[in-house]
């Protein structure tokens, strides 16, 4: 016991008593605040409706309007919604072509729906828009019953005899065409592969710039302050390049997305990695090894800020914000466009080269104030001359 006493006493092991009850808490509540937002806000999911039938087809669009739970996007034509789709910025096109009315007055044939989802989106809102779609046609077909088809027909001139001929059909009178566009490859490797590629990047990121910040701080007295810090990031950009070929070599193996992509993915993660040292670096440049609960944290919130698991329509305030200046935000994103397809390829990578580029200028800024400041504090250990 009095071993056991002894131990408890040391700073390593009260440090990892505080780590493994730190990390519970913030991981639990980041998970739990973040996640859980996911069933309330669906609200915020936007569904354009394409109304190109100028009959019948707008009493359909004008019902959809005021009965579906999503964002609704009415003033857009099929082509823009379908690039707004493919940017992910739409979640679902609901299709009403131009001949739904002639269609729906011919006798022996089906009234055409149009739905488009876009599958290089987060798993739950694929499954829920189709899910969503072969509800909607149900439900519309039970609209159309007998009881209020030949109403409805009647009221667009037809005579009451075809109107009658015509109800007895009608409960099925709707057909509906899912259209899928960029579509991931079966098997849950394959929905998970952006998620853990981002991820390893930033967790190797995050420990590197612990050791690399540590590492030219230690050097800038025998070798200058100015040239240390210009060889971490000097050194940062040469692991960056190099880091991402395994993990990508070994997602790769399991399943070949083609050599393409290989190339272009490891261009993206070498950018993300390099992205994500210096801004795990501002931590560590400004709180030392402390900045680890820092970093750990800031790992917890990109998962969720990702847009992976759920997109960032749907996050809470606090997590969409945060998102803007997330690199795993946009690394997810840009995975998502080159391994299965979908558009703001280029604007992605942009925000990664910003959050670089900003990173760099603040982890000067706190270097140049900490060092200045210990040139002042310690005047007998001066840094070695430029």
């Amino acid at each position: 016991m009095k071993n056991i006493l002894t131990l408890f006493k040391q700073k390593m092991v009260i440090g990892g008593i505080f780590m493994a009850v730190f990390y519970q808490i913030v991981f639990i509540t980041i998970y739990m605040s973040g996640y859980g937002a996911m069933s309330d806000n669906l609200d915020q999911l936007s569904v354009a409706i394409v109304n190109e039938d100028k009959q019948y087809g707008k009493e359909i669009a004008d019902s959809l309007a005021s009965e579906l739970p999503f964002k609704l996007i009415t003033n857009v034509n099929l082509a823009d919604a379908q690039q707004e789709l493919d940017d992910r910025d739409l979640h679902m096109i609901i299709h009403i072509p131009e001949n739904f009315t002639e269609k729906l007055q011919t006798e022996g044939e089906q009234a055409p729906l149009d739905f488009f989802i876009n599958q290089s989106t987060p798993a739950m809102v694929a499954s829920s828009m189709q899910q969503v779609a072969t509800q909607l046609t149900s439900t519309l077909n039970q609209q159309f019953a007998v009881q209020n088809a030949e109403r409805l027909l009647l009221a667009h001139n037809m005579p009451e005899e075809q109107a009658k001929a015509l109800a007895a059909g009608i409960a099925t009178k709707l057909a509906s065409e899912i259209n899928l566009s960029n579509p991931i490859p079966a098997g849950m490797q394959n929905q998970v592969a952006p998620v853990f590629l981002s991820m390893v990047s930033l967790v190797g990121a995050m420990i590197f710039a612990m050791l690399g910040t540590g590492a030219a701080q230690s050097l800038a007295p025998s070798m200058g302050k100015w040239h240390a810090f210009l060889a971490f990031h000097g050194v940062s950009a040469i692991v960056s390049v190099i880091a991402p070929v395994v993990g990508l070599a070994i997602a790769f193996g399991f399943h070949g997305y083609g050599f393409e992509t290989f190339f272009k993915m490891w261009g993206l993660h070498a950018l993300e990695m390099f992205a994500a040292i210096e801004f795990m670096g501002i931590f560590f440049f400004l709180a030392g090894q402390a900045g680890m609960l820092i970093s750990l944290f800031f790992i917890l919130v990109q998962s969720i800020t990702s847009g992976l698991m759920m997109p960032q329509a749907i996050m809470p305030d606090f997590y969409r914000i945060i998102s803007y200046i997330s690199v795993m935000y946009y690394s997810g994103q840009s995975d998502l466009s080159l391994m299965f397809g979908g558009g703001k390829t280029g604007e992605h990578i942009l925000g990664l080269v910003l959050i670089a580029a900003a990173a760099i200028l603040i982890n000067t800024l706190i270097y140049w104030r900490k060092t200045a400041a210990k040139q002042v504090a310690e005047p007998a250990r001066v840094f070695a001359t430029d």
